[in-house]
């Protein structure tokens, strides 16, 4: 069967969108490619930082034949509805069709419709320009004469080829001929832009191509690439006795910015190793893509050489290279050993932050603490509704108060961590590598003599930061980091600015997340309604604070020149704090229960992901489940308990109470109050009762003690009970008592395992 070769080649492509338009250019080639009715053995795509590769094998050459019988209109049918049927079916005239009877509707019309088989090659040649004009690019650019047209192609980076060819393994290829804003399609590519000579490379299939290509100093494959920069990398390290400081992201991004791969090994001076590692890989990183190393058997300590990846063969063996990229290194360490130093020295504005260091309980003597006075004096917003960054960070040490005796932590380092945590923010480091923000707060505490929890929560605070980041597990960071998430979460619910489908601008559904892994990580009993209720008490007591300032200002303005006003003030602003007041209690309870409610949808998540069953969370969670430690142990211990012979057989036994107890409410029939021993008439009903009333007093008592799997195994006593009852007794008794107090004993039973689990929503 033939192959399908595809090449489309332009100017160099962003390295970060080349994995995912390579992917996208297989997805839309081989589905219209289907959609047409050709099949494939296999496709595999390719990229470069200039071009699009896509090789399919064992491409059909041609579509099937497809035969299609469609239904027309009754022979009696009027002329109109006839020439309709005639135009959809492609017939010319009536006798071309079929007349069909059927023994209730009568005759009809059928139109036998054969559509012929097309080429691979006019497939291909249709489906191309769609696909290349809608390219699902990022970002695109219209560029040369035909940029001013309305219809004018828009790619990432001009588009200046495209490669199709299309034939038999062994045999003659064709180029697959069609036209795409001026450019056609032919048989040619092109090598590397420096070290081939330019000429166009006349290819026949995929093996010659990639041949070619190689010949012409590009390696296609960036998979291959990657490999060839590390293995490269840990080789020129291994002879320096370095080792390459691991990162596979930066491998992903310099394998696309080069064809051809030529690593070298860069050095600067070592004074630069007196700052912090993470400032040093970040510098080079970011600014030169560079690979930092260390010397071997030394995990954290850094040496003064450096791996860059160069997309040339120099002539002196890239001497000039790796020179010119130090010398950049340099400037930029330079600037970074700057920003290490200023942020150890006192601020230059010191004494206008003595009221803010004087509210918030900061020692200036410190720098970490200047910097959260300056912070807080600034006014830095961190939303328009929800007040300062200073604001934020008192409401996250009151909070951190609160939850730090529920988890172990010690009150007062949990609120210096707190005070602390977000001081790194006006540090020079983190203004120039935001990503450093918690790193640099860290290493900045333990250098001004913090404790080292206090320290490690300062960093820590901000995990986890999605489902596969780690969770801490030092006290201090966790209430510190339970403190931020929760206030976010709480803020952002009380001014109505929730997720909504694809939308959380403010990463809500991850702060969400953070809580649960949090409260999971640990065997902790922790009801969030009342830190909830904790955390918009302080919320709402800013913002009616800030409100009440804005209003008093007003006021004072307006009666400025009265000189008995004051009273007048005080009266307005206080029935304005009530009004506030009750306006913040009346939406207290609604904010609640919907953000309780959002934790749920989460936690659902979260153990379906973990591997539970969907049937077994919605049965153990109850509206106004706030331990999601106790929720996730139901849920565990209810699937191990139903996947015994014990657990399936109540279920089923409940379950038919269940279904019997709704069918005779639906009938409206009478159910007694109380069960009445009075009307026992067999053994097995006097059994069942007993069982019951033994279970809901020991049922009742583990449920207390968060003793959920003690609860189901008491559950599972009623088994035998409640399969004698159904085996030996009629529930629906010709005795009106009877049955209704039959009937009020499946109501117990219903009513003793729901304080455990709704068994309704279990599905088998």
């Amino acid at each position: 069967m033939p192959d399908l070769l595809l090449e489309l080649f332009s100017e160099e492509i962003p390295a970060r969108m080349q994995r995912k338009a390579a992917g996208d250019l297989k997805k839309l080639v081989t589905n219209g490619l289907v959609d047409n009715g050709l099949v494939y053995e296999a496709a595999r795509e390719y990229w470069t930082p200039r071009r699009l590769t896509l090789d399919i094998r064992g491409l059909s050459a041609r579509s099937k034949d497809v035969h299609e019988e469609r239904k027309g209109p009754s022979v009696k049918a009027p002329e109109q509805a006839i020439n309709g049927f005639l135009r959809s079916a492609g017939l010319s005239n009536i006798s071309e069709a079929e007349i069909k009877t059927d023994p209730k509707k009568g005759d009809f019309y059928i139109a036998r419709i054969t559509k012929k088989g097309r080429s691979a090659e006019e497939i291909i040649a249709d489906i191309m320009p769609d696909i290349i004009r809608n390219f699902p690019w990022p970002k695109s650019m219209r560029w040369g004469k035909q940029s001013t047209k309305q219809n004018a192609l828009r790619w990432v980076r001009p588009l200046k080829n495209i490669l199709c060819v299309f034939g038999p393994e062994n045999d003659a290829t064709e180029v697959v001929p069609f036209e795409v804003a001026g450019l056609k399609s032919n048989n040619i590519t092109y090598g590397h832009r420096f070290l081939s000579d330019g000429k166009p490379i006349e290819v026949r299939r995929f093996d010659d191509y990639v041949t070619k290509l190689e010949n012409a100093k590009v390696i296609l494959d960036g998979d291959r690439r990657k490999e060839i920069i590390l293995a490269d990398a840990r080789n020129l390290c291994f002879a320096k006795g370095l080792d390459l400081v691991e990162d596979d992201g930066l491998a992903e991004e310099v394998s696309n910015l080069v064809e051809w791969p030529v690593v070298l090994m860069g050095e600067f001076e070592e004074s630069f190793l007196q700052i912090p590692a993470e400032i040093i890989r970040l510098t080079i990183r970011i600014n030169q893509k560079c690979f930092v190393t260390r010397k071997q058997g030394e995990e954290r300590k850094l040496s003064n050489h450096f791996i860059l990846v160069s997309n040339i063969v120099a002539p002196d063996g890239g001497k000039e290279i790796a020179r010119g990229n130090a010398k950049v290194v340099r400037a930029r360490l330079s600037d970074a050993l700057y920003f290490w130093h200023t942020d150890q020295h006192n601020l230059p504005d010191l004494s206008e932050l003595s009221l803010s260091a004087e509210k918030l309980g900061l020692d200036l003597k410190k720098p970490l603490d200047q910097r959260m006075a300056r912070l807080d004096h600034l006014n830095v917003t961190f939303h328009a509704k929800l007040g300062t960054q200073g604001a934020r960070v008192e409401r996250i040490a009151a909070l951190s108060s609160i939850i730090a005796p529920l988890v172990g932590a010690d009150v007062k380092l949990a609120k210096r961590a707190a005070l602390l945590a977000k001081a790194d923010l006006q540090t020079e480091a983190v203004g120039e590598f935001p990503e450093l923000q918690g790193v640099m707060g860290h290493k900045y505490a333990l250098l001004q003599g913090e404790d080292e929890s206090v320290a490690a929560a300062i960093e820590e605070h901000y995990k986890p930061q999605g489902p596969t980041d780690s969770v801490p597990r030092a006290p201090v960071s966790i209430a510190v980091a339970l403190a931020d998430k929760i206030d976010t979460l709480v803020g952002f619910w009380l001014i109505d600015e929730k997720p909504t489908g694809s939308k959380d601008p403010f990463a809500l559904r991850r702060a969400c997340l953070g809580v649960i892994r949090l409260l999971l990580a640990r065997d902790w009993t922790i009801h969030l309604m009342p830190i909830f209720k904790q955390a918009i008490g302080l919320i709402s007591r800013h913002t009616i604070e800030r409100a009440l300032s804005l209003y008093e200002s007003g006021l004072r303005h307006e009666n400025a020149t009265e000189t008995d006003a004051g009273e007048d003030v005080d009266n307005a602003l206080s029935m304005e704090e009530k009004k506030l007041e009750k306006e913040v209690a009346a939406k207290t309870g609604p904010v609640l229960e919907d953000l309780l409610s959002f934790f749920h949808e989460r936690l659902k998540v979260y153990l379906k992901d973990e591997g539970a069953r969907h049937d077994a969370i919605d049965a153990v969670m109850q509206n106004d489940a706030d331990d999601l430690l106790q929720v996730a142990r139901r849920v565990e211990a209810l699937i191990s308990f139903i996947n015994t012979d014990d657990g399936n057989n109540l279920i089923a036994g409940f379950k038919r109470a269940f279904n019997i107890l709704e069918a005779e409410i639906k009938k409206k029939t009478p159910i007694a109050d109380n069960v009445d021993p009075e009307l026992f008439i067999e053994e097995e009903e006097k059994s069942l009762f007993k069982a019951i009333v033994d279970a809901e007093s020991k049922v009742k008592s583990h449920i207390e003690s968060n003793d959920f799997s003690g609860a189901l195994l008491v559950l599972a006593g009623l088994r035998k009970p409640v399969d004698a009852f159904f085996e030996k007794v009629l529930v629906n008794d010709d005795n009106n008592a009877v049955r209704a107090n039959r009937l009020s004993i499946l109501q117990r039973i219903t009513t003793v395992t729901g304080r455990v689990a709704d068994f309704s929503k279990l599905s088998g």
